[in-house]
Order: structure tokens, then C-alpha cells, then sequence
């Protein structure tokens, strides 16, 4: 056993059904990253946290993939029927890594500070340790037919949380004698340490460090997060690329059959190009081609998702959000109708935003200009973005 090695089960097997959407709320956007990005960052930035293990769905490898590139986490393991089936399959996988101490996370729970960690470390050292905060209402046990049989005494209460910490091979034993009991109901690792018989000790947790369960939860974040969002401001954004010989164009991030291809430097994807002008006009911060110039050739035949990544980490970097982004396409062909709805999930994805707040839209030159003789094609963006207010 590592003497001081500290790893994570970040639970995000579920299907979180109750947050609505068209997805797993662990997949579902706050801000610019998926839940459960924010989630596993929190514990993979932890100076005393040595390894991560996720656990998900069987069904949600590609959106785990997407969710945490980049991030130095443990290959997930698959959970259960059930969370505790989940946690247990997250404390196998780690078993052979043999860590001193464990935290187990629930995904649903990214607001968790690195203060918290930290006592939930600390706490853990002593066998078993779950973070509580005192509960400010009333509470009433009531029988089938809702009426009060008691009222426990309120400062003997406390709201429990997760990152729990635990003992790694008393809590990993304590699962495996719920699992060879047939026990698979425990919804909390607490209760669970307790069946088993291991003193459990609460420490301070966080009113921050709530639980995103219903569509209320993400409605109510959302709006705390606009609410310090007070500057709003809109860029516009325009290309134009030439016709060449060639048998497709790039428009939105989708490479599209065409009997011409475009001049460019890059992939020559108007739109993409059109959406990073707007993007960085919002900012007051130059335009494509000042932070990435034609001249350099490091970036011949780049594909355009990395420009348009690039705005959006330039806005995030400031504190903003991108509210929406509208196009509109200007030639004769090819036709963007049948592409539109595919083109808006993909700018949707490289921006990392709601496919709601993707406009794109196409209309011709009634033969008119250049784009109307289809010797090119042009793209114009707006964009709004919200900034936090700064005094002048």
C-alpha cells in the first residue's frame, strides 16, 4: 500500500433523469464544460490527490472521452445497476493501485472547493469520515400516510455530502461483504461503513457544495452565473473565399461534397472564420488573422475548429460566456439547407454550448456580385457574449 497515496471515485454511472434534458446531467453543459468535467478537474488540479478513477455508464464512453480529453484520469470502470454497485466497481478498479485513502464523489456534485478536499482527507485518515452540514429546518418523520410520528431534534442533525473519505481497504472490504450479503441498497457510503460496523465521523462540509439533481438546480445556476455576467456586448464577423478546382468546401466545421473547392490558407471554412471575427470583436481582441496569419505555415490547411476553440478559451479566459452565435451563408452553392441542423451541432460542439444558441441560416445573391456569378462563397457572424462587469 502507497503510505500516502490519496485516490477518487468520481461516481457518473447514472442517467440523472430527473435534470430533463438530452443527455445524462453529467453530460449536460455549466458554462463551457460538461458536469462532470468541472467534477473530475476539482480533484485532478489537488496537489494531494494521486489518482482518479471515474466510473460510468457502459453507454457513455464517447461522451466521457469528449468530457474528459486532456485530463489525467484512471480508464474509466463501468458501473452498475445501482450506485453502490458503481462505487464498488470504481474501488476495485483502484485496488490494484493500492491507495492509502479514498474519496468517493458523486459526479452531480462539481462545486466541491479544494478546501473541502483537503478535510476530507485529512478526515479520512481516521477509518471513515463523511462531510455534514447542519440542517436550519425542521424535519418530521411521518408514516405511509404522511402523518408526524417524530421530530427529531434539529441540532443533532446534519445534511450529508460527498466527497466521503474513507480508509481504503476498510471501506473496499466493507463493499465486498454488501456485495457478498446480496445488500446493493445503500445509496450512501456512510450508511454503508456504518452496516459494516466502522465508526463514521462527520466533518464541516460546504452550503456551496450542492447537488445538481432537477432541471431547477441547472435553471437556478445558470441564472446566478448571468446575474455576475452584467457587461453584454455583440461582434460581428464576415469571410469570403474564392471558388478553386476541387470536389468539396468546408462550412461549419463539415466537410461538404461541392463540384468546386475554396482558396485559402487554411481549411477555408467561412463560417468558422466568419464566427472567430465575432468572437473576438465581442472581445475588443484583434481578428483571425492577427493571431493567426495567413504568413505563418504552421497553420496551411489547419482545420478551423481549432481557430473557433480558440475565441471561445479567449473569452472564458475573461470570466465570459458565448450567449449565441448566428450566421448567415451567402452563395449559390452548395445548398447549406440540408447540412444546416448537422452544422449547428458542430460549431455547437466546438464552442461548447447549447445546440439552442447555434443560428445558421443561408440565402443568394439572386445572381447578383460575385457570389452570385459563384466565383465564391461569404459567411457573416454575430456573436453575444456576456462579460463580468468591470468598473471603467
Amino acid at each position: 500500500m502507497a503510505d500516502n497515496q490519496v485516490a477518487v471515485v468520481v461516481v457518473a454511472g447514472g442517467r440523472g433523469l430527473r435534470a430533463g434534458g438530452d443527455r445524462p446531467k453529467q453530460y449536460r453543459l455549466l458554462g463551457h464544460a460538461p458536469m462532470l468535467r468541472q467534477s473530475l478537474e476539482i480533484f485532478t488540479r489537488h496537489a494531494e490527490v494521486s489518482l482518479v478513477q471515474p466510473v460510468i455508464h457502459r453507454d457513455d464512453e464517447s461522451q466521457f472521452r469528449n468530457a474528459a480529453n486532456g485530463l489525467d484520469v484512471l480508464t474509466p470502470a463501468f458501473g452498475g445497476a445501482t450506485r453502490q454497485e458503481s462505487v464498488c466497481a470504481g474501488l476495485e478498479a483502484l485496488a490494484p493501485h493500492r491507495p492509502a485513502v479514498v474519496l468517493i464523489h458523486d459526479a452531480a456534485r462539481p462545486f466541491a472547493s479544494e478546501i473541502l478536499i483537503s478535510r476530507a482527507i485529512a478526515a479520512g485518515r481516521g477509518g471513515a469520515a463523511i462531510p455534514g452540514i447542519a440542517v436550519s429546518d425542521t424535519i418530521k418523520e411521518v408514516d405511509a400516510d404522511n402523518r408526524v410520528v417524530h421530530t427529531p431534534e434539529r441540532a443533532r442533525l446534519r445534511a450529508v455530502q460527498t466527497p466521503q473519505a474513507f480508509d481504503f481497504e476498510l471501506i473496499l472490504a466493507a463493499h465486498r461483504r454488501a456485495r457478498e450479503a446480496g445488500r446493493t441498497d445503500f445509496t450512501d457510503d456512510g450508511a454503508l461503513a456504518e452496516w459494516a460496523g466502522l465508526p463514521v465521523a462527520v466533518f464541516e462540509g460546504e452550503t456551496g457544495n450542492i447537488k445538481m439533481t432537477t432541471q431547477q438546480d441547472f435553471a437556478r445556476h445558470e441564472a446566478r452565473e448571468l446575474a455576475a455576467l452584467g457587461d453584454i456586448r455583440v461582434g460581428s464577423g464576415y469571410d469570403v473565399h474564392a471558388f478553386t478546382q476541387g470536389d468539396h468546401v468546408w462550412l461549419g466545421g463539415l466537410k461538404i461534397p461541392h463540384t468546386q473547392g475554396v482558396v485559402g490558407h487554411s481549411d477555408a471554412d467561412v463560417v468558422l472564420h466568419a464566427a472567430v471575427d465575432a468572437i473576438l470583436g465581442a472581445l475588443a481582441d484583434g481578428d483571425i488573422g492577427a493571431h493567426f496569419p495567413p504568413s505563418d505555415p504552421q497553420w496551411k490547411g489547419a482545420s478551423s475548429d481549432r481557430f473557433l476553440k480558440f475565441a471561445v478559451e479567449r473569452l472564458a479566459a475573461r470570466g465570459g460566456r458565448l450567449m449565441h452565435l448566428d450566421v448567415t451563408v451567402v452563395c449559390e452553392a452548395p445548398k447549406v439547407g440540408p447540412h444546416r441542423d448537422a452544422m449547428r451541432q458542430r460549431i455547437a460542439e466546438i464552442a461548447g454550448i447549447a445546440v439552442d444558441r447555434v443560428a445558421v441560416k443561408a440565402t443568394t445573391s439572386e445572381k447578383m456580385g460575385f457570389t452570385g456569378r459563384c466565383e465564391g462563397l461569404v459567411a457573416y457572424a454575430t456573436a453575444t457574449v456576456r462579460l463580468p462587469w468591470e468598473s471603467p
